[in-house]
């Protein structure tokens, strides 16, 4: 891929379970999890139907995580936002 280890350094929640984030490479994007759960599924998936519970995102070394255990790697999560460059 060429990438150096990408890292989400920050979350902003968007609301509609759209959440922004903040790439180590200074580049930011949104990343829209019900897109994402029309496309996959899994028992560490159910959960983030509940917007309520979606929001409980944070980071953690790195990548997008729950209090139930789902990390998403920042790397896939790279190519899925929509990316802007930081203004």
């Amino acid at each position: 891929m060429g990438q150096h280890m990408i890292k989400i350094l920050r979350l902003k929640i968007l609301g509609q379970q759209r959440f922004l984030l903040f790439f180590s490479d200074s580049r930011q994007g949104v990343f829209d999890l019900q897109d994402y759960l029309s496309k996959h599924s899994g028992n560490l998936l159910k959960p983030l139907h509940d917007p309520g519970f979606a929001e409980k995102a944070f980071i953690d070394a790195g990548a997008l995580c729950w209090p139930h255990g789902l990390e998403l790697s920042p790397a896939r999560l790279y190519e899925l936002a929509a990316m802007q460059d930081a203004a």
